[in-house]
């Protein structure tokens, strides 16, 4: 071979080293801002997850996905499977837009008696059911451009047929339409459709996911409306010996801090009506940055949920490059009894334990000015949690900074009985008004003592409080992680226990 031809296949082979690394994980996943804890496309836009099913010891997370920019556009299936809820692996589209309309949210379930008959030669059918929405049909002011469709899988959701009936619950003539959340009751040995229909749900029924019957509104006179519903979900949690039924709206805008949110109702479910125990309004999660959180389907033991990281105030401006949005950790769901309310807890899945990279527990103690955490770390990360739990009731803050002085300021405050989050000087603010401001949730235990969970990741918190019961999200964007983790407290704080534990990359 000459020097010419050399140099040449030489020059080939770092082309193509360089290509492989800017499309490797490692490259792609560590980009600023980007997630380590949480899933997020490798490249483009995501927003609500959907069509979440567990089947054959797998997750699988399907979400809405436009892979031709990083705003929002035509909606696909983006589709990405976990095996423990913590690591994620992205596969390709799972569902196009065809000639019916964009793919919008819906969910997907196991047809184990093959009622809808996809099931061929013993394989058990997944099937997702859907909303196509027609953008023809929107932008000419028809009030029937959304429809429910359904696509089927034969090998365990790798790929789908559309199934060649669409649509098989047609739009009366509503604008809203949509983000059908289907299940099966046992009791009556059918389908239920709970489904997002304006300002109220609509349930239906069917007997084989192809034909379906109206049972039942619910809504229009109850809970929070300063939006449109959207993304709900049904589903039974026990406390105790009793079974309670509770059915999570997603609202837009209209929530607690502004913008989206999730708000839920705890009841009981016959099969045709769902009947609330009150007409409280409860919200899931108090903070500016979950929407569109759902349940999977299937997971018989447990209840789990996932939300997008976002708030349609400000999603599509966001300071990230080459993708937008994530979502939040996983989440387990329970119910819990305060001063003889119902309401649902949420943690973070047991399974994030996996990602312990080592840390320090201090208590107990009393603070009285500044108590720097993380100086007793040997190598902080830029992602940890942080366990916090008072002797008492007591005013606190838990600063979280960087060497650029940028600071998220997370705590609770006697007077008002709350728990806030500040992002006022946490990092880029300026790509829309209003970012950068403190929000509230009320604190719903009557417990004398206070214990605060933070999951802090580059560019997120999560706060769980009340066992729980307050829940807040909240995303920014520091020049550099906040690594530096400080309690404050004016008066002497009574700790009963304080711990930071670093986590490692799910990448």
């Amino acid at each position: 071979m000459n020097k010419v031809k050399a140099l040449v296949l030489f020059g080939f082979m770092l082309l193509a080293l360089r290509v492989a690394a800017q499309n490797s994980p490692a490259q792609a996943y560590h980009e600023p801002f980007r997630p380590q804890l949480h899933f997020s496309p490798k490249a483009h836009w995501m927003n609500d997850p959907n069509g979440m099913v567990y089947y054959n010891q797998t997750y699988h997370l399907f979400f809405q996905y436009y892979p031709g920019d990083i705003v929002w556009g035509p909606m696909h299936w983006g589709h990405a499977v976990s095996t423990d809820l913590v690591h994620w692996k992205e596969l390709p589209i799972a569902l196009y837009p065809d000639s019916l309309g964009y793919i919008f949210s819906g969910s997907a379930v196991v047809d184990y008696k093959n009622t809808s008959g996809f099931g061929k030669n013993g394989k058990i059918p997944l099937v997702a059911i859907f909303t196509h929405h027609d953008p023809k049909g929107e932008k000419g002011w028809k009030n029937d451009f959304q429809n429910e469709s359904l696509a089927y899988s034969l090998d365990n959701g790798n790929t789908w047929t559309k199934y060649s009936g669409n649509p098989v619950l047609k739009n009366p003539g509503l604008r809203d339409f949509r983000d059908p959340k289907v299940m099966w009751y046992e009791s009556e040995g059918k389908w239920i459709m709970t489904l997002a229909t304006f300002n109220h749900i609509t349930f239906y029924s069917s007997s084989d996911l192809k034909s379906w019957k109206k049972e039942s509104e619910f809504g229009a006179t109850i809970g929070a409306h300063g939006g449109v519903w959207e993304c709900p979900d049904l589903f039974p949690l026990k406390l105790q010996d009793k079974t309670y039924w509770v059915l999570l709206v997603n609202l837009n805008p209209g929530g607690p801090n502004k913008g989206s949110a999730t708000q839920y109702f705890i009841g009981q479910f016959n099969g045709n009506k769902f009947t609330p125990v009150d007409n409280n309004t409860r919200w899931l999660d108090y903070g500016p940055d979950e929407y569109a959180g759902v349940t999977w389907s299937n997971t018989p033991n447990r209840r789990l949920f996932l939300g997008w990281m976002s708030n349609w105030l400000y999603a599509t401006k966001v300071p990230t490059s080459t993708w937008r949005s994530a979502t939040t950790l996983a989440r387990e769901l329970n119910l819990v009894t305060y001063n003889g309310s119902l309401f649902v807890a949420s943690n973070p899945v047991s399974e994030l334990s996996k990602l312990n990279a080592g840390g320090v527990v201090r208590g107990p103690l009393k603070i009285n000015g500044e108590y720097d955490l993380s100086g007793k770390l040997a190598k902080p990360t830029g992602q940890y949690v942080v366990k916090l739990q008072t002797a008492k009731q007591q005013d606190f803050k838990i600063e979280l900074s960087n060497t650029q002085h940028q600071k998220l300021i997370v705590g609770y405050d006697k007077a008002m009985n709350q728990y806030y989050i500040d992002r006022s000087t946490a990092g880029i603010a300026d790509f829309t008004e209003g970012f950068a401001r403190k929000y509230f949730a009320p604190r719903l235990s009557s417990n004398e003592n206070i214990q605060l969970t933070l999951v802090v990741d580059k560019a997120s918190v999560e706060l769980f409080a009340d066992g729980g019961a307050t829940v807040m999200t909240c995303i920014f964007f520091p020049a550099e992680p906040l690594n530096k983790v400080s309690v404050l407290a004016d008066k002497n704080l009574e700790l009963k226990s304080l711990s930071l534990t670093g986590l490692n990359s799910i990448w």
